[in-house]
């Protein structure tokens, strides 16, 4: 999807599997067979149709809906993601905050005011919300996302740095930038160290 986001900017009208695959880091035989997987076919010679392969990928991926979404966490994480725009424009719709803090509860965010969270089940099934985004502390985690699911959310994304256990039948997404953090860290070490070793030799 960004590869052809990126390649649709140039104005360009195709894209073949070898420049995909570039692009993506993957082999364009595995490139062609994995959009053949959602039923997309190029021209030989020609490539495949960026806007047919961009709705092709979109609708396959889900992404051909707007998805409503609430926000648990009114903290430097919630506001932050409360003003990204690209939710927006890519088909994500926050149309709730909840927290549970008194001195934030009432206040207005980006246009929407913080409710408690004594209010999600009515929130959830007013705005037919499907995902939750978990801003808390780790401690507070677990028992907001299972007041998510319990109301009606089919999906969690969850910005806490510890695991959930909820149901199977729950879509859970982590994001832990401490994790990612430490994962760059270790690839710059190997990195370092490989470049020494090709000095040395």
């Amino acid at each position: 999807m960004r590869a052809l986001q990126a390649r649709g900017e140039t104005e360009r009208s195709h894209i073949n599997s070898r420049e995909l695959g570039e692009a993506s880091g993957v082999a364009d035989a595995q490139v062609r067979k994995d959009l053949a997987s959602i039923g997309a076919t190029g021209q030989p010679g020609v490539g495949y149709a960026i806007p047919e392969l961009m709705e092709d990928l979109r609708a396959s991926m889900g992404l051909h809906r707007t998805w409503k979404a609430v926000l648990v966490g009114a903290g430097n994480i919630g506001r932050a993601l409360l003003a990204y725009p690209r939710f927006a424009e890519e088909g994500f719709d926050l149309v709730a905050v909840l927290d549970r803090a008194p001195s934030v509860v009432g206040r207005k965010l980006a246009g929407h005011t913080v409710q408690p969270m004594s209010a999600v089940a009515d929130v959830i099934r007013r705005t037919g919300a499907e995902l939750g985004i978990v801003a808390v502390p780790p401690s507070e985690a677990q028992i907001v996302a299972e007041m998510l699911v319990h109301a009606g959310v089919r999906g969690v994304l969850n910005f806490a740095p510890r695991p959930l256990r909820l149901s199977g039948s729950v879509a859970v997404v982590a994001v832990d930038f401490t994790e990612t953090l430490e994962r760059l860290a270790f690839e710059t070490t190997m990195k370092r160290s490989l470049g020494s070793r090709s000095r040395d030799t």
